[in-house]
């Protein structure tokens, strides 16, 4: 007999997020730092959840998540229902449930957010995949009907798996194109395995290979395929390249050297560990140096944290404005400081330090928050005077962001770019180019932003692509 579902729940239980492994494990080893929740465990924080008329959770989720109904389910121990219902918003939940920062998204939204606690969805929505999967689920394709059409897509990241999973549910033949030996892009490759582990990666590429999407992998395009090729092969194209070139500041002293570049130390970090071919990006070891990370986004924190991992002397954080108007997830932040990183809020980087051609120190000055007139805008820093010092260094890893990344082959194929680098879309039909029979989405449309966002952008491109293919009815191309 069914146990009644408990509409008070939230009144006796207590929101409750997955235990961490010990300190001083997790501080040695990249594995994820979560434990999977009890079966129990994952029911009653399902239940917790009050099911609102007007859920402000999915509102607030980018993706649009049916999070109540799949919290229910899963109270219920309905797990394979749970997981198909996820997998009908976002074609990568158990990816999403890891690395989205919940606390500035659904979570924030949830109504039992102030006073009790809010509901904890993403370890939730990670714990239902990832059982459903142990279960041997898999979508229900028995419905789909092949179409006569090819779709290449080119960048195998969030946004590019994106588009190939909505188009093969819709029956078109879809293959990815990537550089990397392994799916996922910045997923396997710029996010670290404490935070989201490559075999995750491997059971998402497991299930998109039974569900008919093929991979070339290390296939980069215009080395080894032209991009005036792929529109031969296919009736049309997606492109979720993402953002690569990373914001630089300009201190005096760089030339000089000392400075490590944030994502080839990711890469070549996740390199080592797997032994992947990526002769680009070499390991870089901070074993035992005295290192500094300029930024205080989601990428810096995983650069203090590999580098606590790697086995660091020291290592510092520095960041111009105070904690609250940190750009990344305050969870992260809190792991790092348990973790043994130093924050210096309210400081800003002033020049670099050599004693011959050995980095030596970091000049840096306190500064203060302003607004500008009206209260309007974030606030800025302003420098105080007199308050300089020097932070010790052996390594400075800059951690600003990145920028657009426009391959020299979008113009061959009459794909426009705005003054910034981004790739011109239409708001006619979303992701669609200069070139109708090329979309994009993600990054390489939006700018840097979340997982989630380039998700939901190429779910929606991938649906301009079906109508688009509908109107034009191209002729068959198979790849």
């Amino acid at each position: 007999m069914k146990k009644p579902h408990d509409d008070f729940a939230f009144l006796d239980r207590a929101r409750s997020d997955p235990d961490v492994y010990p300190l001083e494990i997790r501080r040695s080893e990249f594995r994820e730092i979560y434990k999977p929740f009890a079966a129990a465990e994952a029911a009653d924080q399902g239940e917790r959840c009050l099911d609102c008329g007007n859920p402000y959770c999915e509102w607030k989720c980018p993706v649009h998540n049916y999070i109540p109904n799949w919290l229910k389910l899963a109270s219920e121990g309905r797990i394979l229902e749970a997981a198909a219902l996820c997998h009908e918003t976002n074609s990568l939940p158990e990816i999403c449930g890891r690395i989205c920062p919940h606390d500035r998204l659904c979570e924030q939204a949830c109504t039992l957010q102030t006073g009790f606690g809010a509901v904890t969805i993403g370890a939730m929505e990670r714990y239902i995949v990832d059982e459903a999967f142990k279960l041997g689920w898999r979508p229900d394709l028995s419905r789909v009907r092949p179409t006569p059409w090819s779709v290449g897509v080119v960048g195998a990241g969030p946004a590019g798996l994106s588009a190939a999973d909505v188009l093969s549910r819709n029956g078109i033949s879809v293959t990815v194109y990537d550089r990397y030996p392994e799916i996922g892009g910045l997923l396997s490759f710029g996010i670290p395995d404490f935070k989201l582990e490559l075999k995750v990666m491997r059971t998402r590429r497991e299930v998109f290979e039974e569900a008919g999407i093929r991979f070339r992998l290390n296939c980069e395009i215009g080395r080894d395929i032209q991009a005036h090729e792929l529109l031969g092969m296919h009736d049309a194209l997606f492109f979720g390249t993402g953002t690569y070139t990373p914001v630089e500041a300009s201190l005096p002293g760089m030339e000089r050297g000392g400075i490590v570049p944030a994502l080839p130390f990711l890469i070549g970090q996740t390199g080592y560990l797997y032994n992947l071919d990526l002769p680009d990006y070499p390991h870089i070891s901070l074993a035992g140096q005295r290192v500094l990370v300029l930024g205080g986004g989601d990428t810096a924190m995983d650069c203090v944290r590999t580098a606590i991992r790697q086995g660091a002397e020291s290592v510092h954080c520095v960041y111009r404005r105070d904690r609250e108007n940190m750009p990344g997830s305050q969870r992260e932040v809190d792991h790092a400081m348990k973790e043994g990183v130093q924050f210096e809020f309210n400081t800003l980087p002033l020049d670099l330090l050599h004693v011959g051609e050995q980095l030596h120190g970091l000049r840096v000055a306190r500064t203060r928050l302003v607004t500008d007139a009206g209260g309007s805008g974030r606030p800025r820093p302003e420098l105080i005077k007199g308050s300089e010092k020097v932070l010790p260094a052996d390594a400075v890893i800059f951690a600003f962001g990145y920028r657009p990344s426009p391959p020299d082959w979008l113009q061959d194929l009459s794909v426009a770019t705005q003054a910034n680098g981004l790739v011109q879309t239409s708001s006619h039909l979303p992701g669609q180019t200069t070139n109708p029979a090329i979309f994009a989405g993600g990054d390489m449309v939006r700018g840097s932003d979340l997982v989630v966002t380039a998700i939901a952008d190429a779910r929606a491109a991938a649906k301009s692509i079906i109508q688009h293919l509908q109107i034009r009815q191209p002729q068959q191309k198979r790849a």
